[in-house]
């Protein structure tokens, strides 16, 4: 019967692959047809490829942590300056630049091309029955897409983290170096490291924080700005002012998580009781509250759950826990997804639960959405169309649906975890474990772990 349910579980990817290849489609026929990108893309027609260029402005120019408050590290603005055409950058700061440096626009596409190599090595290398469908939805997916037309770096950072976590890279040293280097492109990355420390990796976690701070070091002396007390303050006014009235706004167009419809709801700017009624308002809000407060716990559970066995789950799985709970505990930009999606593909078509996790990473990827009510019309310049544009904005189906996918994948892969968890608990026993000799007892009245002679001896003299 298990071999019957992954037969099926491998169609079905294909076919998930499929409509993922339709939505593709869609998306590409919309945007010769409109001019601009569908939703639920940027909704801004004249913003593409602001992240990029805001950060080469300014890393040209200087200036970019007192005066613009960057909240990346060093490493960002040293790379995109090198990876762009110096002639183009001036004092203007405008979005004019992206009609000169066609260089730096070259290396968002080569970063888009080496995630599809590196992830379909990846998946090749685990099952090659579902390799291309999970590498197809992985690259040309709307985390990735999104990432792609927003122009942020992460598209590298993805890169650099599937060879720092991934199977790809066999030596020990080169991996801290990649982990090093993607803590710096992403700060919230350090759960990646962090978790190692779940599963008694005491090298790995050190080897990759001395890495991180080498790397942050000699990008900070190439760069010449940036240091820690600058970033953390940039941090923290970037989280004040992320949740405001005019930014949720935004952000609330492709959201994560529910902390910006909450925000929303809270918000006395937002004529949101008037139009909905103070009573719905309050039911809402203790459900939006329910919801990530259940999940971000059922996440801590988990990892408490693996730190008891960490044998039970794969190193992967660990590191896709940590990832799912940071992205469940902040809002974090959709391009942000690919790490974790990346992860949640590394997973064998297996159980109950993980499957739902596997189908849910499919289903979020899909370049496309659904209008729930009228439209508004905006007149604005469209820089992929190359010319003014009518573009559409209403409320889109994946506003209310997408954030609870989003926290569907990583609290199946919690509980599959757990689940795993008591199964080996209750199989293994506890005098089994010889390697976890020397760790502190976990629970008392815990047998002392014995040698696996001595352990096979015992099972042996038990009578059947």
């Amino acid at each position: 019967m298990a071999r019957l349910w992954q037969i099926k579980g491998y169609h079905f990817e294909w076919f998930l692959g499929f409509l993922m290849l339709l939505s593709v489609l869609h998306a590409a026929y919309a945007t010769l047809e409109n001019g601009y990108l569908p939703p639920p893309f940027y909704p801004d027609t004249t913003d593409t490829f602001r992240d990029w260029f805001s950060v080469a402005n300014w890393a040209h120019t200087g200036g970019a942590y007192d005066s613009w408050l960057a909240v990346y590290p060093p490493l960002s603005f040293v790379l995109i300056k090198m990876m762009g055409l110096p002639a183009c950058y001036s004092q203007d700061m405008s979005l004019a630049v992206r009609d000169c440096d066609w260089l730096g626009i070259a290396f968002l596409y080569l970063f888009v091309i080496l995630n599809g190599v590196v992830s379909s090595l990846t998946f090749m290398r685990l099952d090659r029955r579902t390799a291309l469908p999970r590498a197809f939805t992985f690259t040309a997916g709307m985390p990735m897409m999104f990432g792609l037309e927003r122009g942020n770096i992460i598209l590298l950072c993805i890169v650099v983290s599937m060879l720092a976590w991934g199977p790809l890279v066999k030596s020990a040293r080169l991996r801290w170096f990649f982990a090093g280097v993607a803590v710096n492109f992403k700060v919230y990355l350090i759960a990646a490291v962090l978790v190692q420390l779940i599963r008694r990796r005491w090298l790995v976690a050190e080897g990759s924080i001395v890495a991180t701070v080498v790397v942050y070091a000699i990008s900070f002396l190439l760069l010449g700005e940036g240091n820690p007390a600058e970033i953390l303050a940039n941090i923290i006014n970037f989280a004040q002012g992320f949740y405001d009235t005019q930014a949720a706004a935004t952000a609330i167009w492709y959201n994560t998580t529910y902390i910006i419809m909450l925000n929303v709801l809270n918000d006395s700017y937002a004529p949101v009781t008037f139009l909905l009624g103070s009573q719905l308002v309050y039911q809402l809000d203790l459900t939006l509250r329910i919801i990530l407060l259940t999940t971000q716990f059922v996440m801590l559970i988990s990892m408490a759950a693996v730190w008891l066995r960490p044998e039970a789950v794969s190193p992967y799985r660990l590191i896709a826990l940590g990832l799912g709970f940071v992205l469940l505990a902040q809002e974090q930009p959709p391009y942000a997804l690919p790490i974790l999606l990346y992860f949640v593909f590394m997973e064998r078509w297996k159980g109950q639960l993980v499957p739902v996790a596997i189908v849910t990473t499919y289903l979020i990827s899909l370049t496309i959405d659904m209008n729930l009510g009228s439209s508004v019309y905006v007149q604005q310049f469209s820089y992929i169309g190359n010319r003014f544009v009518t573009s559409e904005r209403a409320l889109q189906l994946g506003m209310f649906v997408r954030p609870l996918g989003h926290a569907l994948i990583p609290v199946c892969l919690a509980l599959d975890s757990i689940v795993a968890v008591l199964r080996d608990i209750r199989n293994e026993g506890w005098q089994g474990r010889w390697r976890f000799r020397h760790d502190a007892p976990i629970l008392p009245r815990v047998s002392r772990p014995i040698p696996p002679h001595d352990h096979a001896k015992q099972t042996a003299d038990v009578p059947s």
